[in-house]
């Protein structure tokens, strides 16, 4: 069955399918290009804000972006405001019942993402577009207020350059480069606009708080160990591999199994739950301390906690100096800050392996350790009082107990069984499985029923050293929990019932003992430093380590010594700024000089030829696209032209010398003697 050609093409413009013939694709068209295009920059800018936003509004703000990239696909007439106003005024509303007020960190980045995403719907000319645009930058710069990763700030840099890339495009009026050569000039701008901000970061005098200035938002804070201790709490923080804090070891670092990270020490049990007594903390207790042997420096990077404790080994010396803050000591030694940890914090430290804590105290004042809630654990009672009467001394009722730990199928697990009122009978003589809390706890109730002073001591066991940088990581799955026992003449002594149970806990680390496995068991993370999950990890980790040290930490103290390394000693904030501003000044012109030097000169005759074509396109002789100076010519010297014989004539000649001049091989003195021809034919033309 034949076709005609004519049916053929007409049934092709239309779009109708035919048995023989493809429909041919039609290129999308440059205005619909363009708004997807700011559309995926907008989602770029606004993604990160899902992770901290009420749902309601991250799923308001992809119906709005979805409902624009329909308008776009479909061509569609842009909302009216009667429908607009309504769903702006019921975003307002909720909003304000998600916060309960419009002002304030929170309800104001809420307001400003609705607004980004309301005004792709109201676009009606080109002011419209740099308003989104422009919002768009501010909106990157709020997702700084809840994390300032380098994750974050790569992702940011992302949406930057497509925004720039966005904004090019729209620039153009004729041609329009390929999408890859706007997104390298987006680069680019990004690029050059780099060594000015660096600049500005290491020599603008440093505001001493979080960056960005606004309270709490520095530090994405992240409690880790908790005030209490119940079956579960430590072990739920275990299969947590985020960091807790680093260590940076001036002297040789003590062993694996003398890494002990002394937080907090709880003594009040209320027959399920280990707590602190407050009236405990107080700065005028002087801990009676002896420190032996040499002391181990190192320095501490601590990750945001919200809470007030300061970590350092076992035992620190009591002369901790955390900047902006101020550090006490507990008659436990326990280190505190006067103030939350609510960004990081990094301090000095020296702490020493050997030590005797209050071995010269009396028995009697050591009540306060062997309280116990009536009415608990009655076979943990009988037992204690039976290895009291089978003990000859406090040591050997220790031991009795760790040989009980060692001897009896006890294990050590992530999963422990659940526990009934009387928490430590069950696990002492039924399920016998538990995490570290479990052993540590029914370990103080033991020694207390036997009448030993015994308390629980909170914080972190262990460490791994990063190759890569040499710092020690500590996470939170190294959280710990042991006991401490008072004997006479000796004091205060560690004991850590874990290691009676899996000493690999101690002398290694935590995945030694339970591997942590990811992506259903496909992956072990204990795969050993030579593994390539091991590399990338100790990369990744000493990446963001620089990142915190040398960005986030970048305080008033690191700046001055940055500055002193320079030779340039005791710098006021006077001097800073003439530093900045003539290294700022000097950055610019290397940056602008070579740009100004190897910009596209116009050319002289070029320019004289378009200025002309402006003044006869006033004159009602506008130029096509498609003409060049010679059918342009034909056309506004013709017979009928409106123009005087005497500017008829010089515009003729005009373009004739022009044409000659551009398309013929001339030398450079011709080339010379002709522009001045043809500037004096221009004075004519007018």
């Amino acid at each position: 069955m034949s076709v005609s050609l004519a049916s053929t093409m007409s049934a092709l413009r239309r779009g109708a399918a035919h048995p023989t013939l493809r429909p041919l694709s039609r290129p999308m068209s440059r205005d619909k290009a363009d708004t997807l295009l700011l559309l995926t920059s907008c989602a770029l800018v606004l993604a990160p804000h899902t992770m901290h936003l009420p749902i309601w509004i991250s799923l308001l703000c992809a119906a709005l972006l979805s409902w624009r990239g329909w308008i776009t696909f479909r061509g569609n007439r842009m909302p009216p405001q009667w429908l607009l106003l309504p769903i702006a005024a019921c975003a307002l509303g909720a909003s304000y019942l998600s916060y309960h007020q419009f002002f304030g960190r929170e309800p104001g980045v809420a307001m400003v993402v609705l607004l980004l995403t309301l005004k792709l719907l109201e676009m009606h000319a080109k002011r419209d577009l740099f308003v989104v645009i422009l919002v768009s930058f501010f909106v990157m710069m709020t997702d700084f207020f809840y994390s300032q990763s380098i994750g974050t700030a790569l992702l940011m840099i992302a949406a930057l350059i497509a925004t720039l890339t966005t904004q090019l495009s729209f620039q153009y009026v004729n041609s329009v480069p390929p999408f890859a050569a706007r997104v390298r000039l987006g680069a680019l701008i990004f690029a050059l606009a780099v060594p000015l901000a660096l600049v500005l970061f290491i020599l603008f005098p440093r505001i001493e708080g979080p960056l960005w200035g606004l309270p709490n938002d520095a530090g994405a804070t992240k409690t880790g160990l908790s005030s209490t201790m119940a079956p579960g709490s430590i072990s739920d923080l275990a299969q947590s591999d985020e960091i807790a804090f680093r260590a940076k070891f001036i002297d040789p670092a003590p062993p694996q199994d003398k890494l002990y990270w002394r937080a907090l020490v709880l003594d009040n049990y209320d027959g399920r739950t280990w707590t602190q007594n407050p009236d405990r903390r107080k700065a005028d207790i002087k801990p009676e301390v002896s420190l032996q042997g040499s002391g181990i420096r190192y320095e501490v990077t601590l990750e945001p906690t919200g809470q007030h404790w300061i970590f350092a080994i076992d035992l620190p010396r009591t002369t901790l100096v955390v900047p902006g803050n101020l550090v006490k000591f507990s008659g436990d030694m326990q280190a505190w800050a006067t103030t939350p940890i609510d960004k990081r914090a990094r301090y000095l430290a020296t702490s020493f392996v050997d030590y005797r804590l209050q071995a010269d105290a009396p028995k009697s004042a050591m009540r306060a350790w062997l309280q116990l809630p009536p009415g608990f654990n009655p076979k943990t009672l009988e037992f204690a009082a039976k290895l009291r009467a089978e003990s000859g001394s406090d040591a050997a009722a220790v031991e009795s107990v760790l040989k009980f730990f060692r001897t009896q199928n006890f294990s050590y697990t992530l999963q422990p069984p659940l526990l009934g009122e009387n928490a430590v009978d069950e696990f002492l003589f039924a399920t016998r499985a538990g995490f570290c809390e479990h052993y540590a706890g029914a370990f103080v109730f033991l020694m207390r029923a036997a009448g030993i002073p015994a308390r629980v001591v909170n914080g972190y066991q262990g460490g791994e050293i990063n190759p890569v940088d040499g710092y020690m990581e500590i996470r939170q799955a190294d959280a710990h929990a042991w006991a401490e026992v008072w004997l006479e003449q000796r004091g205060w002594v560690r004991i850590d019932p874990t290691a009676a149970v899996a000493p690999e806990r101690v002398q290694k680390n935590l995945v030694s003992v339970i591997p942590r496995k990811i992506l259903g068991g496909l992956i072990n993370l204990n795969s050993g430093k030579n593994g390539w999950l091991s590399k990338w990890r100790f990369n990744w980790g000493a990446i963001n380590n620089a990142w915190n040290q040398w960005v986030l930490n970048y305080s008033t103290e690191k700046q001055k010594s940055f500055l002193q390394s320079l030779g340039f000693e005791n710098v006021d904030w006077q001097t800073m700024i003439l530093l900045m501003a003539g290294l700022g000044g000097a950055v610019v012109a290397i940056i602008a000089v070579p740009l100004v030097y190897n910009r596209q000169k116009t050319d002289p005759m070029q320019a004289l030829y378009d200025l002309l074509c402006r003044q006869l396109a006033r004159a009602g002789y506008p130029r096509d696209k498609f003409e060049g100076p010679r059918a342009y010519r034909l056309r506004v010297t013709a017979a009928d032209s409106s123009l005087t014989p005497a500017r008829r004539l010089a515009v003729d000649r005009f373009l004739q010398l022009y044409e000659s001049l551009r398309y013929a091989a001339q030398e450079p003195q011709q080339s010379k003697n002709g522009l001045t021809r043809l500037k004096s034919l221009f004075s004519e033309c007018k």
